[in-house]
């Protein structure tokens, strides 16, 4: 008897990576180890050098296949050292964590996204080269005129239920199409591996259904809000102390790390962070309790019980988690240490 493992990477595809995978078929009573790819086919490798080393870091059950069938992430080194490639994030928050670990870092992250046409390109419920009625009814609405693609929604979440991710929320979002799902709280490296996955069923459904996924940062032009990926982050002192908290906020606004964190936070910011539709500039920085335009929300419940989590509202639907979590573990752990 046999079993399949389908073994997940981020590639090196420019300017945003992307999940790839492919399967591996085992003995039972076997466990999924070291395998590779073509790194040339991937942008990760030279041709005359393209062979990448697929180490397997975390697993759980295949929630489409069944059965004995698995999902394993995966961490891509070089064949020579067995040292990390340079797209390789994951060892970016596995440094973090072990560094700040002992903090107890916990995220839990908002993943926008947008259902397009694979053939038109327009997002679901957009008449055809056209535009519906502005934003306003679809932020959780209910009823076909307000809401499109919710049945890939409910299998994405019953997927992520069964594979045992850190799924906690879906919720419609401001435009036609857009949608979200939250992951945590979860820990530095833990909140990456579980919203990969969880990305990696998205796409996977929405073949069945005839649908393309967008992480684009403002995939609709004008009116319409963008694509996010709200994190919030809170350590053991953050969840028993204000001032613990006002300290995190202050430390993410020291000179040069807005500009650091921003790097980290996906392609599209100055799109996305224009000072309307719930953001504040990119260029700029501020906090605030219970504001949305703000680039460090503090929720109203924080600052009434003084203790809690802060919501980053800056990253983007295409940014890395891996990298999202570990430049908030180091700004943060630095400080609160």
């Amino acid at each position: 008897m046999v079993y399949r493992a389908e073994y997940l990477w981020i590639d090196g595809a420019e300017p945003t990576p992307e999940i790839r995978s492919k399967t591996k078929i085992l003995p039972d009573g076997t466990e999924p180890g070291v395998w590779g790819y073509d790194g040339s086919s991937t942008n990760q490798a030279p041709g005359d050098r393209s062979d990448i080393v697929l180490q397997p870091v975390f697993q759980c059950p295949d929630p489409i296949r069944g059965g004995d069938n698995v999902l394993v992430m995966c961490e891509t080194l070089h064949t020579a050292d067995q040292s990390p490639i340079p797209s390789n994030t994951r060892a970016v928050a596995r440094e973090a964590e072990d560094k700040y670990g002992d903090q107890d870092m916990w995220f839990g992250l908002e993943q926008e996204y947008t259902l397009l046409d694979p053939v038109t390109g327009w997002p679901a419920g957009f008449p055809e080269h056209g535009y519906p009625r502005p934003q306003g009814p679809y932020y959780c609405g209910v009823g076909a005129v307000k809401i499109f693609g919710r049945d890939l929604v409910e299998r994405h979440a019953e997927a992520c239920i069964r594979a045992g991710l850190k799924i906690s929320g879906t919720n419609a979002e401001v435009m036609p199409g857009q949608w979200e799902f939250q992951i945590g709280p979860a820990g530095t490296v833990e909140v990456g591996d579980h919203l990969w996955i969880a990305r990696y069923l998205l796409y996977r459904l929405a073949e069945d259904e005839d649908l393309e996924v967008s992480l684009e940062a403002k995939p609709m032009k004008g009116d319409w809000n963008g694509a996010g990926m709200h994190t919030n982050f809170s350590t053991g002192k953050m969840r028993e102390d204000y001032d613990a908290i006002i300290a995190a906020c202050e430390a993410l606004g020291q000179p040069g790390k807005p500009e650091e964190h921003l790097a980290a936070y996906g392609v599209g910011i100055e799109d996305r962070l224009t000072g309307a539709h719930e953001t504040q500039r990119f260029d700029q920085f501020s906090y605030g309790v219970s504001d949305r335009g703000a680039s460090i929300r503090i929720p109203w419940q924080v600052a009434h019980d003084k203790k809690g989590y802060i919501e980053d509202r800056r990253p983007n639907a295409n940014a890395d988690p891996y990298l999202v979590s570990a430049v908030m573990t180091n700004t943060v752990g630095a400080v609160l240490t």
